[in-house]
């Protein structure tokens, strides 16, 4: 039954993101998750989704439709080292309701992305001089690189949050960024040692260090 109950609820809440797929329950209704594994537990197939929150469900095949059900037994990963087969990201839970995106000219809250292998972390400021003079190249880099391999995540300097929203429409960041207010806090729990911007820091899900470099040519080969 508790189940049931968080799959209605997932129902009602739930938007496609290009990891995801849609999936119906027996009732009819659907919902759009990603299957990460699947496993049988008395007779019966189980399937282990993730939420666009990083939150993980157990749903058994008798709460699918027929048609669904069967989706579980020919279920194969396909990506080696993929989100689904890699498990969540260390950043998940500090993430939890504290990024945002550029919708037109506001910053509207946003769900937790998922890349496969990879969070780009952007140091940048819009006082910084250097840092307005690449940033237009990181973003038009972002728009013709875009993959599921990886996520763009800004963490500001700017002293308030207007300054980093006007920095952010100036530029038309594609990217999501990190509250203002939770900058500091984020410094302190991953210490990534940055001691001046434009910085570009890329880590494994695992939290681990993988790059330092801002040299758009070395990035597009890193997340290809």
């Amino acid at each position: 039954m508790k189940l049931r109950i968080l799959l209605i609820t997932l129902l009602l809440s739930s938007l496609a993101t290009a990891a995801f797929e849609q999936w119906t329950s027996a009732d009819g209704r659907t919902a759009t998750m990603n299957l990460l594994s699947v496993t049988e537990v008395g007779g019966e197939l189980v399937g282990r989704f993730s939420l666009r929150s990083g939150k993980v469900v157990e749903l058994k095949a008798g709460d699918l439709s027929a048609e669904d059900a069967k989706r579980l037994t020919e279920w194969k990963p396909d990506r080696v080292g993929a989100r689904g087969t890699g498990g969540d990201s260390v950043f998940d839970d500090f993430f939890e309701g504290n990024l945002l995106r550029l919708d037109g000219k506001t910053l509207e809250s946003c769900d937790v992305p998922e890349p496969e292998k990879y969070y780009i972390f952007y140091y940048t400021a819009s006082w910084c001089g250097p840092c307005q003079r690449y940033t237009p190249s990181l973003v038009k880099w972002y728009n013709e690189n875009k993959n599921d391999h990886f996520e763009i995540v800004v963490i500001t300097w700017d002293q308030n949050t207007r300054e980093m929203k006007d920095y952010a429409v100036s530029k038309k960041m594609p990217w999501t960024i990190l509250k203002q207010s939770k900058a500091d806090d984020f410094q302190k729990k991953f210490p990534h040692q940055v001691s001046g911007i434009p910085s570009v820091i890329t880590c494994g899900l695992d939290g681990k260090i993988v790059s330092r470099t801002e040299s758009l040519a070395e990035l597009g080969q890193l997340v290809k």
